[in-house]
C-alpha cells in the first residue's frame, strides 16, 4: 500500500514537473507579452529566479514605453541580483535609477546597486579596485539617501570593506618586514599608519615599524647610525604613549634599550675618538 501511495505520488509529481516545463516553454515562444510577464511576475513570487529572468529579459525590451516597463526593470534586476550574477545586476540596477531618478524604486535600486558591487569585492589577497568602487557607490547612496532605513546596513557594508583593504595594506607593508628590507618596512608601516589610523593593525604596524627600523639602523654604515637609532627611539616613545597596554610594550621596551645601549656605545667611541685626536 505505501509503496503503491509513494509510486503514485512520483509520478503525479513527475507530471506536474513535465506540465510546468512544458507550459514555460509555451510560454518562451508566446507572442503575448503581457501573459509572458504576469507569468514572470509568478515565478518570481515563487523564486523561481531563472524563469523570471528568462521570460523578462524577453519581454522587458517590449515594454518600453508602457506602464509597467519601470516595474519590469526593476525585477529583472532583481532577478539578476537574486541568481548571483552581480556584475549584470550592478549594470540593470544602475540603468535603472539614472533612467528613472523619480522614481519611488530609484533608493532601493540605487541600495542595491551599491550591493551588487559589495558583493564582488574579491578576498582581500586580490586586486582591491572593485572594492574601492563598492564603497564609493555606497557612500553616495548615503549621501543621496541619508535618512534611509538602510544607512545602517550600507555603514555596515562600508566598514567590511574597509577593514579588508586595511588588511589588504598591512600585508603589503608587512612584507618588506618580512624580506627583511627594513627601510622600505619601517616607510611602509609610518605610511599604513597615517593613511589607516583606525585600523585595527594599527597597533601591531606600530611596533613592527619600530623594530624595522632599529633593525635597519642597525645594519647603516657608522655615520647613519646615530640619527637612526634616533629616529627608533622616538617611534617607541609614540608608540608607548598611543598604546600603553600594548600586548607588544615589553618587546617594544627591549628593543627601545637595545637603541639606548647602542647610542650609548655611539656616544662613548665618539669621545675616545676625540680624545685620541686631541
Amino acid at each position: 500500500m505505501n509503496r503503491g501511495f509513494l509510486h503514485t505520488v512520483a509520478l503525479v509529481g513527475l507530471l506536474l514537473i513535465v506540465t510546468s516545463c512544458s507550459n514555460y516553454q509555451k510560454l518562451l515562444k508566446s507572442n503575448d507579452v503581457d501573459k509572458r510577464y504576469q507569468a514572470a511576475l509568478q515565478y518570481y513570487e515563487k523564486e523561481d529566479y531563472y524563469r523570471a529572468n528568462q521570460l523578462l529579459e524577453q519581454v522587458t525590451p517590449l515594454l518600453t514605453g508602457s506602464e509597467t516597463a519601470e516595474q519590469a526593470k526593476f525585477y529583472l534586476a532583481q532577478t539578476y541580483y537574486q541568481l548571483g550574477d552581480y556584475l549584470l545586476a550592478d549594470f540593470h540596477f544602475k540603468n535603472f535609477y539614472q533612467t528613472y531618478p523619480r522614481s519611488p524604486l530609484a533608493e532601493e535600486a540605487m541600495f542595491m546597486q551599491a550591493k551588487s558591487l559589495y558583493n564582488q569585492s574579491p578576498s582581500y589577497e586580490q586586486d582591491q579596485t572593485s572594492t574601492l568602487t563598492a564603497i564609493e557607490a555606497l557612500q553616495e547612496y548615503l549621501a543621496r539617501y541619508p535618512s534611509s532605513d538602510k544607512v545602517a546596513a550600507a555603514n555596515e557594508m562600508i566598514d567590511e570593506l574597509l577593514v579588508k583593504l586595511d588588511k589588504k595594506a598591512f600585508d603589503n607593508a608587512k612584507l618588506y618586514y618580512q624580506l627583511r628590507n627594513w627601510r622600505s618596512a619601517a616607510v611602509a608601516f609610518n605610511n599604513f599608519q597615517k593613511e589607516h589610523a583606525s585600523s585595527p593593525y594599527s597597533e601591531e604596524a606600530a611596533f613592527l615599524k619600530l623594530d624595522a627600523q632599529y633593525r635597519f639602523a642597525q645594519e647603516s654604515i657608522p655615520s647613519k647610525q646615530e640619527e637612526r637609532l634616533y629616529t627608533a627611539v622616538d617611534y617607541y616613545q609614540a608608540f608607548i604613549d598611543q598604546y600603553p597596554g600594548s600586548k607588544y610594550a615589553r618587546s617594544a621596551e627591549q628593543v627601545y634599550e637595545q637603541a639606548l645601549a647602542d647610542l650609548e656605545k655611539i656616544k662613548k667611541n665618539n669621545q675616545l675618538s676625540t680624545q685620541a685626536n686631541s
